[in-house]
């Protein structure tokens, strides 16, 4: 457990590289850290120099936090995630997100690698997430549990519009201006690190949803909690396999190679969102 001091050291350490104070966060998923080296007059902070920040232990996540500008905004760039998978607790995974709101961010917009259980998506699509399910919170394994700080947010958090309206709607005006493929779709939380059995494709399927990860669903928890608008994107890296007599498989290769069709997509598409930012 954490306390708003620890958030707080976190960001003054961070404000002590900077003169830049953000106010958009960026959270890149696998393959997709390579939109942080965009950013103008760029500041990299290393995870290992943050108090209290979990580094980032799986292939394709830098850890690096970037801090410059994109199209107007000053913005805070994860470059890679802590995942509840490699052991870190619900806490540590979204302790980043706390440490965003205690440097004065406002907004974070998440990306995540996902596969595709819709079947009309295709690999490299993109998919906004307009709503989701989070198995691993519903059964009691989410950053909230515990004791609560009424000046980090209200004990009782509503999710029924977790992702803020005007910021999907300029995302799908953005893609439609640039002709990029863009679903909007329900994205389903699980713990990972496997890749799901067919069976458990067809049963994601059946509850509602149209991609699958292994991260996202928490920090958008947290990040309501803490009053922020939010804004989520997943990157389709692959279909999901929903028969067992076939010869394909999934494997986290083809995830990373994905990420080379979908972070110019991305790209384009955030920084359409932060140029003509909706309030």
């Amino acid at each position: 457990m954490f306390k708003r001091e620890d958030f707080q050291r976190a960001a003054e350490r961070v404000c002590s590289r900077t003169s830049m104070r953000p106010t958009i966060g960026l959270v890149l998923g696998s393959g997709l850290g390579k939109l942080a080296d965009t950013l103008q007059d760029r500041v990299v902070v290393p995870y290992t120099d943050i108090p209290g920040w979990p580094q980032s232990t799986v292939e394709g996540h830098q850890g690096n936090l970037v801090i410059g500008e994109l199209d107007g905004q000053i913005v805070a760039a994860q470059q890679g995630r802590a995942h509840f998978y490699e052991g870190y607790s619900m806490h540590q995974v979204t302790f980043p997100i706390r440490v965003m709101k205690a440097l004065g961010i406002h907004t974070v917009m998440l990306t995540n690698a996902a596969g595709g259980i819709n079947k009309s998506y295709e690999v490299g699509d993109l998919m906004l997430l307009e709503d989701h399910i989070n198995l691993p919170g519903m059964s009691g394994a989410n950053p909230l549990m515990g004791p609560n700080d009424e000046q980090l947010g209200l004990r009782f958090v509503g999710m029924s519009q977790a992702y803020d309206r005007p910021l999907r709607q300029r995302a799908l005006a953005v893609a439609r201006e640039h002709d990029i493929p863009l679903h909007s779709g329900v994205y389903l939380g699980l713990s990972g690190p496997f890749f799901e059995t067919p069976a458990e494709i067809r049963m994601i399927r059946a509850l509602g949803g149209d991609a699958v990860g292994m991260s996202t669903v928490n920090e958008v928890l947290v990040a309501r909690h803490a009053g922020m608008r939010v804004l989520a994107c997943s990157g389709i890296t692959n279909r999901a396999i929903d028969q067992v007599d076939t010869e394909l498989e999934t494997n986290h290769e083809e995830v990373l190679e994905a990420g080379e069709i979908i972070v110019p997509r991305l790209t384009t598409i955030l920084k359409g969102v932060l140029s003509n930012f909706p309030t």
